[in-house]
């Protein structure tokens, strides 16, 4: 590399301040999208990682089919037979059945909807497992508290569910009875699930008396190391038989924990893929404006490229000024991309979290910055190459002679 090819490079890219300009700013969109993009992608795929690792590659979970949100449909449930016919099968080493009901709640005379669940307290350690979540403040129900609740998250805080967060001890109605609020669970990240009622399973046979033994999902783990396809498929099959059911018109489904995730994860994997596409779509654009802005470049200074090489510039030394040219566009455009896209993944986390999506948070592995800088300028010095080929073809006569 040549200190006076650098610096000549430099003095033409100051002498063409607007269309550099231009040519960053479209690089610095496209590498802003890619950068946001891969950092809430990340982010999310880090948050089902941890899910996944907390929750254990053993847990699964039976849930029966319908439609909308688990236990809004009565037509179809699980039973207490179920359950117990489940906990038998060779490999199950834990099951706990969840009430999980459609509910409204009622706080200094403000009305809301959630979702309220109901699970056996004395598994509540197994509960706290499988939902990866615990109680943040208060403590957990007791086994036969018909007169208590502990909500979710979301109802502790100000102008989140209620207008005034709700305090421990503080007197809430569910379904028009009241109860007195004894724990909050800690965040999960997502509005519905921060919005949650839990009580015991005494309660919701209280307030819904047709829904006892009618559980929505039957939550359970596998034996420490056991191959957890084959134990979901064995438990559908023997339920199946069980429930004297046809295959493929079972009222239920089996997945692991783990398989479950991953489907969310493949999904995810689709959706961050398309978005990522359209934003490549805007660094094909920018390829093109920096290839236009260095053939005009050429055009421009055929008489002075056919001055350097008078004096004994060489086909490489031309080359290297336009390709630098461009690739030095690129790098300042990743750069700056990098900073906006920062910015705008910050932003948009702080957003998220305020409206209660706390599981969107970006984050900025340093592979990612270097990474987008460096695409940055071998997208520009990629988009140089052809002009400065054209450059470089350019015979000294020819271009002294160019008007």
């Amino acid at each position: 590399m040549n200190k006076d090819e650098v610096i000549l490079a430099i003095e033409n890219l100051k002498d063409r301040k607007l269309r550099s300009f231009l040519s960053v700013l479209s690089i610095l969109i496209g590498i802003a999208s890619i950068f946001a993009l891969a950092s809430f992608g990340w982010g999310l795929q880090n948050y089902v990682n941890s899910l996944a690792e907390e929750a254990g590659v053993e847990t699964f979970y039976i849930q029966a089919k319908g439609t909308g949100a688990p236990g809004s449909d009565d037509t179809f449930f699980l039973t207490q037979d179920d359950n117990d016919f489940v906990e038998k099968i060779k490999g199950v080493k834990e099951v706990v059945p969840m009430y999980f009901k459609p509910g409204q709640v009622e706080f200094r005379n403000q009305i809301k909807y959630g979702f309220i669940s109901g699970m056996d307290p004395d598994k509540q350690e197994f509960i706290d497992k499988t939902f990866t979540v615990v109680v943040e403040e208060g403590r957990n129900l007791k086994k036969g508290e018909t007169d208590k609740v502990v909500l979710g998250y979301n109802y502790k805080l100000d102008n989140k569910v209620f207008k005034r967060g709700v305090r421990i001890n503080d007197k809430v109605e569910v379904n028009g009875e009241q109860f007195e609020v004894i724990g909050f669970y800690e965040e999960v990240g997502n509005p519905q699930d921060d919005s949650n009622i839990y009580v015991t399973p005494d309660v919701v046979e209280i307030l819904f008396p047709e829904t006892k033994d009618k559980y929505a999902v039957i939550f359970g783990m596998g034996e420490k190391g056991i191959d957890m396809e084959g134990l979901t498929d064995t438990i559908t099959k023997k339920l199946r038989k069980f429930k004297d059911q046809e295959e493929g018109k079972e009222d239920f489904f089996v997945l692991s924990f783990v398989d479950a995730l991953e489907t969310f994860g493949s999904i995810l994997n689709i959706i961050n893929g398309s978005l990522l596409l359209i934003a490549l779509i805007s660094v094909f654009v920018a390829t093109v404006n920096i290839m236009n802005t260095m053939y005009t470049a050429v055009i421009e200074r055929t008489k002075e490229i056919g001055v350097m090489k008078a004096v004994g510039a060489q086909n490489k030394d031309i080359m290297f000024i336009f390709v630098f040219e461009s690739g030095f566009l690129g790098m300042l455009g990743g750069i700056l991309g990098v900073v906006f896209g920062y910015l705008i993944s910050s932003t948009g986390g702080k957003i998220a979290a305020n409206a209660g999506y706390a599981l969107l948070s970006p984050v900025f592995p340093w592979y990612l910055i270097v990474g987008c800088i460096m695409f940055g300028f071998l997208v520009g010095a990629g988009a140089g190459v052809f002009p400065a080929l054209q450059a470089a073809k350019l015979k000294p006569v020819d271009a002294l002679r160019y008007e």
